[in-house]
Protein backbone atom coordinates (compact mmCIF):
# COMPACT_ATOMS: atom_id res chain seq x y z
CA UNK A 1 0.00 0.00 0.00
CA UNK A 2 1.16 3.47 -0.79
CA UNK A 3 0.13 6.86 0.63
CA UNK A 4 0.10 9.27 -1.89
CA UNK A 5 -2.27 12.14 -0.57
CA UNK A 6 0.21 13.54 2.18
CA UNK A 7 2.29 16.96 1.77
CA UNK A 8 4.39 16.31 4.72
CA UNK A 9 5.78 13.33 6.80
CA UNK A 10 2.80 14.61 9.74
CA UNK A 11 -0.05 14.29 7.30
CA UNK A 12 2.01 10.92 5.86
CA UNK A 13 1.49 9.29 9.55
CA UNK A 14 -1.97 10.61 9.90
CA UNK A 15 -3.11 8.92 6.50
CA UNK A 16 -1.39 5.84 6.86
CA UNK A 17 -3.04 5.03 9.91
CA UNK A 18 -6.15 5.26 8.95
CA UNK A 19 -5.23 3.37 5.48
CA UNK A 20 -4.11 0.49 7.52
CA UNK A 21 -6.12 0.02 10.85
CA UNK A 22 -7.45 -3.03 9.87
CA UNK A 23 -4.38 -4.75 8.96
CA UNK A 24 -2.35 -6.16 11.80
CA UNK A 25 1.38 -6.46 11.59
CA UNK A 26 3.88 -3.70 10.91
CA UNK A 27 4.56 -1.59 8.24
CA UNK A 28 7.59 -0.88 6.57
CA UNK A 29 8.87 2.89 6.35
CA UNK A 30 10.70 3.92 3.71
CA UNK A 31 12.59 7.19 3.92
CA UNK A 32 16.12 8.97 4.18
CA UNK A 33 18.04 7.79 6.56
CA UNK A 34 18.33 11.27 7.99
CA UNK A 35 14.83 12.08 7.94
CA UNK A 36 14.36 8.13 9.36
CA UNK A 37 14.17 9.26 13.51
CA UNK A 38 11.10 12.05 13.00
CA UNK A 39 9.57 9.45 10.83
CA UNK A 40 9.57 6.91 13.09
CA UNK A 41 8.45 9.01 15.78
CA UNK A 42 5.21 10.68 13.89
CA UNK A 43 4.65 6.55 13.01
CA UNK A 44 4.30 5.44 16.44
CA UNK A 45 2.75 8.35 17.80
CA UNK A 46 -0.25 7.42 15.58
CA UNK A 47 -0.34 4.18 16.75
CA UNK A 48 1.77 2.84 13.98
CA UNK A 49 4.01 -0.06 14.52
CA UNK A 50 6.88 0.55 11.81
CA UNK A 51 9.89 -1.36 10.73
CA UNK A 52 12.53 1.13 9.83
CA UNK A 53 14.02 1.03 5.88
CA UNK A 54 16.18 3.54 5.31
CA UNK A 55 17.41 4.76 2.15
CA UNK A 56 19.21 7.19 0.62
CA UNK A 57 22.41 7.38 2.96
CA UNK A 58 24.30 10.68 2.56
CA UNK A 59 27.43 9.17 4.56
CA UNK A 60 29.69 6.17 4.54
CA UNK A 61 29.68 5.80 8.00
CA UNK A 62 33.00 7.07 8.51
CA UNK A 63 33.04 10.51 9.17
CA UNK A 64 33.93 12.34 11.76
CA UNK A 65 33.52 15.94 12.95
CA UNK A 66 35.81 18.59 10.84
CA UNK A 67 36.01 20.79 7.74
CA UNK A 68 36.47 20.00 4.75
CA UNK A 69 38.68 23.06 3.19
CA UNK A 70 38.42 21.71 -0.60
CA UNK A 71 34.66 22.17 -0.53
CA UNK A 72 33.08 24.73 1.93
CA UNK A 73 29.74 24.90 -0.04
CA UNK A 74 29.59 20.76 0.95
CA UNK A 75 30.10 21.66 4.00
CA UNK A 76 27.54 23.88 4.11
CA UNK A 77 24.78 21.56 2.33
CA UNK A 78 24.80 18.65 5.02
CA UNK A 79 24.95 20.94 7.84
CA UNK A 80 22.09 23.41 6.61
CA UNK A 81 20.26 19.12 6.49
CA UNK A 82 21.71 17.86 9.64
CA UNK A 83 20.22 21.57 11.76
CA UNK A 84 17.01 21.06 10.02
CA UNK A 85 16.55 17.64 11.06
CA UNK A 86 17.61 18.55 14.69
CA UNK A 87 15.26 21.29 14.59
CA UNK A 88 12.19 19.27 13.50
CA UNK A 89 12.93 16.65 16.05
CA UNK A 90 13.22 18.66 19.23
CA UNK A 91 9.77 21.21 17.45
CA UNK A 92 8.06 18.09 16.95
CA UNK A 93 8.95 16.70 20.21
CA UNK A 94 8.01 19.91 22.14
CA UNK A 95 5.19 19.95 20.58
CA UNK A 96 3.67 16.52 21.20
CA UNK A 97 3.72 15.29 18.06
CA UNK A 98 6.60 12.51 18.57
CA UNK A 99 7.07 10.84 22.46
CA UNK A 100 11.39 10.81 21.39
CA UNK A 101 13.55 13.03 20.44
CA UNK A 102 15.60 10.00 18.87
CA UNK A 103 13.25 6.97 18.67
CA UNK A 104 14.72 3.35 19.03
CA UNK A 105 14.78 0.96 16.41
Amino acid sequence: MLEDQARNTDENAQLTAGLIAERHGPAILVTSAFHMPRSVGLFRKMGVDVVPWPVDYRSTGREGFGFDIANPLLNLQVTGIAVREWIGLLAYRWSGKIDEVLPGP
